[in-house]
């Protein structure tokens, strides 16, 4: 069964105080989005590659892919005005008998071991999201007070997020609330019970400069192995 991933890429880098999108940041010299792209292609080198961008990154886009040889063969789509009109774009180049992944252009740390867990899982039973243990003491706000969360009863969720790609396309297109910010949530709105399988903790999302700090480390750490 063909594996396919839709790249959602609609970061503008406010909150790493860049003028640049975070996901075109360089680490260690390459783009943070190709080193997430690079990421699925050793993982599937027959992988169907989506990335959504805004209209407005395509010229950044076209200026970095002509270093990269290996993204020609990436289709190129145009995002919508929120995080779910942009998945519903990419999903346009999707089959219905595919496995699909929604991930995080700026996750390129997520792990062979949990792509394929995410894949493998999706296939056998519909869907799969990975997660990873919550190590903090949480709370929950409740008007001017709060109340402790048993963490062990808490995940922190991650991408890929991973389905059978009939299934997820009917979530989509039946979904009556655009808020969703993740998939699994439109998923389950529609199917009901989501699969959890163990994600890496690695796999952090590049949001602030702090992360570029550790991204860099931890890419430096994995190419010397």
């Amino acid at each position: 069964m063909m594996r396919s991933v839709v790249i959602v890429a609609g970061g503008t880098g406010s909150r790493m105080q860049s003028e640049t999108p975070k996901q075109f940041l360089e680490i260690h010299g390459k783009p943070v989005i190709i080193w997430t792209i690079e990421k699925f292609i050793s993982f599937d080198p027959e992988m169907k590659i989506i990335l959504v961008l805004p209209e407005s990154h395509l010229i950044v886009w076209q200026s970095i892919q002509q270093r990269y040889p290996d993204t020609r063969k990436v289709i190129i789509t145009t995002g919508g005005a929120s995080r779910f009109n942009s998945v519903m774009k990419g999903l346009e180049n999707v089959g219905q008998d595919e496995i699909v992944g929604i991930h995080d252009a700026v996750r390129p740390l997520v792990s062979m071991e949990t792509l394929e867990r995410c894949y493998s899982e999706a296939e056998r039973t519909g869907s799969a999201i990975p997660v990873i243990e919550a190590e903090d003491s949480l709370r929950t706000v409740i008007g001017m007070g709060s109340n402790v969360l048993d963490r062990n009863n808490v995940k922190r969720v991650q991408t890929p997020q991973v389905f059978q790609a009939h299934k997820l396309l009917t979530a989509y297109e039946n979904s009556l609330d655009q808020t969703y910010t993740d998939d699994a949530s439109v998923f389950e709105s529609y199917f009901g019970q989501i699969n959890l399988v163990q994600g890496n903790t690695e796999n952090i999302k590049i949001t602030f400069p702090s992360d570029m700090k550790v991204a860099a480390a931890l890419l430096s750490e994995w190419e010397d192995r």
